[in-house]
């Protein structure tokens, strides 16, 4: 404790200098403590193309259009835009506002931004998949010029933070690092944005202390002088730390303690249902697994031993048993609430062990074989456990998985690596546009470029991928969506993924603070009250 005490000394004396004055002699003025099983493992807002990391970074840098309470896009560093032509976005920049260092926000820092996250090492590339050039038409107009048009231009860019060009070069950080490699730059432990807050101490996997900017353009709608938060691997010492008043809030609840936080009389539970989709994702690329048994060839290639594995895992035993009722089983990449989804497309696939052996059988492998699945442990909701659970669904049909659980960091820097070492994965997505083109594009698309990223078992299909070329750029909404339900038809029929869920979002905070929970698991701290 005498430890603990003194880090957050420590941590109070190297914030003073940025929040400085900021609420002081008010009554109202507190701390917020907050926990989560992992940390975010840069300040890089390009670093990784993952919710956690962009909604803790985009609490200290900002995109040009934000989402608000209502998941609405509205003005953020761009306070207007208009359309010249169908294939351009003229964005007028916010005058006056600042960077935490007191350098100005202008144009040149949109360029930067914009050749910064298309660069090597960036990990949000497709943000800006669809644009061909990025001009500037004075310090505060900028226009994006797509390809062809782009019906959801705005949505796209909501995670894309600007960065300060003069920070960077000062710096050595004009590229993004690329945290598979576990390389680190400047920006990596360091940060300077725009937003509410203000970077004031980094402590990697352990503690990360922030301040509210005192010169924010917007006018806070928080009472915060301090954000700290704490990293608490454990689920019995993070929910321990919770009841007894350590922390205030707590991002990952463990299924298995909702109830009982719930009783406790000083907590409040929020939750709703998520748009991110947890999936099953095998390698359909190499001549030869990475991590199997099988020599000479890969069973995953054959639709029939990805079919088998699908019929052989019961969604609805793992909604039970693991997520205690927690999640939604789904058939589809995509679920209610993202623009795409259709509740006649998703048909979830019911286990079948006799079917599942039977096409084991057809595809030459009458007695399963090994192979290795890689999972992390402290990314989703049950991560673990769930791959746990699959594990010994497939042993039902002959297959012989061994798990290897990891931390974030680790299991990321394999599954993302340039040449994907994985051969079979559990892995999440939530469109960031809520809507089905950014899974299509990110998670199913043939990977090359921008394109499929995120498709680490590397299934492919020409159809699909022309699809979703016609999708990106298709106006009329009904034309629009037959073209998912085709898309999906075809991902569906040759089980390019299996999908599991949607998790439900479970949050835990003390009594007396007040939050936003928002669909997509952002936590913008700019809401967060903390009251007597």
């Amino acid at each position: 404790m005498r430890r603990l005490l003194l880090a957050g000394a420590a941590a109070l004396m190297l914030g003073a200098g940025f929040g400085a004055g900021f609420g002081a002699g008010s009554a109202e003025a507190a701390t917020f403590r907050w926990a989560n099983d992992g940390d975010v493992n840069s300040m890089d807002p390009y670093a990784r193309n993952e919710t956690f990391l962009l909604s803790f970074t985009q609490n200290i840098y900002e995109p040009l259009v934000r989402r608000n309470r209502e998941l609405k896009v509205e003005p953020a560093l761009a306070t207007s835009w208009s359309q010249p032509s169908p294939t351009v976005w003229r964005l007028n920049l916010r005058q006056g506002v600042k960077f935490h260092d007191g350098s100005p926000f202008t144009a040149d820092d949109v360029i930067f931004s914009a050749q910064r996250v298309r660069a090597q090492g960036s990990n949000l590339t497709s943000v800006l998949s669809s644009v061909k050039e990025v001009r500037k038409i004075d310090d505060f107009t900028v226009e994006f010029e797509t390809h062809a048009p782009d019906p959801i231009f705005l949505e796209e860019i909501t995670t894309w933070a600007m960065m300060s060009k003069r920070w960077a070069e000062a710096n050595n950080a004009t590229q993004a690092v690329d945290l598979t490699t576990g390389q680190e730059n400047f920006a990596t432990r360091n940060a300077n944005g725009t937003g509410p807050f203000m970077l004031a101490s980094r402590e990697p996997d352990r503690r990360t202390v922030l301040r509210p900017n005192p010169n924010w353009w917007d006018k806070p709608e928080h009472n915060l002088d301090e954000v700290v938060f704490n990293v608490i691997g454990n689920d019995a010492t993070r929910v321990a730390a919770l009841l007894s008043g350590e922390v205030d809030m707590i991002y990952t609840v463990p299924p298995q303690d909702t109830d009982r936080l719930g009783r406790s009389g000083n907590v409040r539970i929020h939750q709703q249902a998520e748009l991110r989709t947890v999936f099953l994702g095998m390698d359909q690329v190499r001549d030869e697994l990475l991590k199997s048994d099988v020599k000479g060839k890969n069973p995953f290639r054959d639709v029939r031993v990805r079919r088998a594995f699908q019929q052989a895992i019961d969604l609805e035993a793992i909604k039970a048993r693991i997520m205690r009722g927690q999640s939604r089983p789904t058939g589809l990449m995509i679920g209610p609430g993202v623009n795409g989804w259709s509740e006649a497309a998703d048909q979830v696939v019911r286990p079948n062990l006799d079917a599942a052996r039977r096409l084991l059988a057809e595809a030459g492998y009458p007695n399963g074989f090994g192979v290795t699945m890689d999972c992390p442990n402290d990314r989703y909701v049950n991560d673990e456990a769930i791959c746990t659970a699959v594990v010994s669904m497939l042993a039902r049909i002959g297959v012989r998985v061994t798990l290897n659980a990891q931390t974030r960091a680790r299991y990321f820097a394999e599954i993302l690596a340039p040449r994907y070492q994985t051969s079979f994965y559990l892995l999440g997505w939530t469109p960031t546009t809520y809507d089905a083109h950014n899974t299509l594009y990110n998670i199913m698309g043939t990977r090359g470029g921008s394109r499929g990223v995120f498709n680490s078992g590397g299934w492919s299909n020409a159809r699909f991928d022309e699809l979703t070329n016609q999708i990106a750029v298709e106006t009329d909404a009904a034309k629009r969506q037959q073209l998912i339900n085709e898309a999906m038809r075809l991902h569906a029929d040759e089980v390019g993924h299996i999908p599991l869920h949607q998790q439900v979002v479970v949050w835990a905070a003390r009594n007396n603070i007040t939050l936003q929970q928002m669909a997509d698991n952002y936590f913008p701290l700019r809401y967060v009250r903390v009251g007597q």
